[in-house]
C-alpha cells in the first residue's frame, strides 16, 4: 500500500504529523525496494597455484553475495571470462540497471601493477586501467558504492577510484607494495565467519570486514616472522584527504563503510555454526597459510622439493573445499 493510500485512512492527522508519516512510509518503500550489485573480478593469475586461488575466492564471494536472495545482483567473473571488454560491458549492464538507492559492490581480485602514475589491474589480454574503473563507476547511479582492491600495488588506485558516496578499500598502501597480497584471503573469510560480527547485529559491515582481515593479515605476517609487505587502508569520505587504515568518529573515515552491510547472518545461515563446517574452514585457512608460506620459501627450496609440496597442499585445500560445498 503506497504512502497516499496510507495517509487515506488517518484524515485527522494533523498537517504536520501528515507530512512526517507520508516522507516516513516513502522511505520505507524505497529501502524495501533497495537491491545490492554485486560485481567480482579476478584477475589473471600467472601461474596454477595463484589461478586456483583467485578462482576459488570469486566463487566464495559468488555465493555468499547470492545467498542474499532476490535483492541480490550478482555477477562474477574469473578465468578466461575476465576480459576487459567484459568487466566494461558488466560494470555498464549495471550502469543501466542500478537505481540512486540501491549500493553497488565492486570487488577486484588478482595482481596489479604501478608505473609509478597509473595503477592497472592484469586481465587476460589488455589489463584495465584505475582510471577507466572510475570512469565506468562513475555512471552508475548509486549513492552508496564500495570498491574493495584486494591486489598488489592497489593502494595506487586508491586516489583515482574514492569519490563522495564511494568506499575504496585496498590491501595495500602504495602502489609501491607490488608483492601478491594475502588481504582478499581474509576478506573473503570475513564474509564467511560470524566471528567478524563485532557488534553482533547478524551484519558483517564493509568496515568490520576490514578490520577482521587487517587484523588476520598481521597475525599472518607475524606467524612468518617476516616483515609485513602490505598495509591495507581505506578511504570513504570523498574529501580528497590520504587513505587511513583506522575509523575515526571525529572526521568520520570509516563511517560510510560501516554503512555497507555485505553480509547478513540469520536462520539461512545457520549452517555457519555446525562444528563440522568450522573445523573445515579452519583446516582450509592453515592450507591457505601453508600455500602462502611455501610461496616465501620458495627460494630457499629445490624446484622438485617445492612442486611436490605445493601439488599436496592444493590437492589438499581442493578436498577441504569440496567438503564444505557439501
Amino acid at each position: 500500500m503506497g504512502a497516499r493510500s496510507q495517509m487515506a485512512i488517518v484524515p485527522r492527522v494533523p498537517a504536520v504529523r501528515a507530512v512526517v508519516l507520508a516522507v516516513l512510509l516513502a522511505t520505507a518503500t524505497c529501502v524495501a525496494r533497495a537491491d545490492s550489485y554485486y560485481l567480482t573480478v579476478a584477475g589473471l593469475g600467472g601461474e596454477p597455484d595463484y589461478e586456483q586461488r583467485f578462482t576459488q575466492q570469486a566463487a566464495d564471494l559468488d555465493r555468499v553475495f547470492k545467498s542474499a536472495g532476490a535483492t541480490a545482483h550478482v555477477v562474477t567473473l574469473s578465468g578466461k571470462e575476465a576480459t576487459r571488454a567484459h568487466v566494461t560491458s558488466a560494470l555498464q549492464t549495471i550502469a543501466a540497471e542500478a537505481k540512486p538507492e540501491d549500493d553497488f559492490v565492486l570487488i577486484l581480485i588478482g595482481h596489479g601493477s604501478y608505473d609509478g602514475v597509473e595503477y592497472k589491474l592484469n586481465l587476460p589480454g589488455p589489463d584495465i586501467s584505475a582510471n577507466s574503473l572510475a570512469q565506468l563507476c562513475n555512471h552508475i547511479a548509486s549513492r552508496r558504492q564500495l570498491i574493495v582492491n584486494t591486489t598488489s600495488s592497489s593502494g595506487g588506485s586508491v586516489p583515482t577510484l574514492a569519490k563522495k558516496g564511494r568506499a575504496v578499500v585496498a590491501a595495500t598502501k602504495s602502489g609501491t607494495e607490488k608483492n601478491a597480497t594475502v588481504f582478499a584471503r581474509y576478506w573473503v573469510e570475513a564474509l564467511q565467519d560470524a566471528r567478524a560480527d563485532v557488534d553482533k547485529n547478524e551484519t558483517v559491515s564493509a568496515l568490520e570486514a576490514f578490520q577482521y582481515a587487517t587484523t588476520k593479515t598481521a597475525a599472518f605476517y607475524d606467524s612468518q616472522k617476516r616483515l609485513a609487505t602490505e598495509h591495507a587502508v581505506f578511504a570513504d569520505t570523498g574529501n580528497g584527504a590520504a587513505a587511513v587504515r583506522v575509523a575515526s568518529k571525529t572526521t568520520g573515515e570509516g563511517r560510510l563503510l560501516a554503512s555497507v552491510a555485505l553480509v547478513r547472518f540469520g536462520a539461512e545461515r545457520a549452517a555457519g555454526a555446525n562444528p563440522a563446517k568450522r573445523s573445515l574452514l579452519a583446516r582450509k585457512e592453515q592450507l591457505e597459510a601453508r600455500i602462502d608460506t611455501l610461496k616465501y620459501q620458495r627460494a630457499a627450496m629445490s624446484p622438485q622439493e617445492y612442486r611436490q609440496q605445493m601439488t599436496e597442499s592444493l590437492v589438499a585445500l581442493a578436498k577441504v573445499q569440496e567438503e564444505l560445498d557439501r
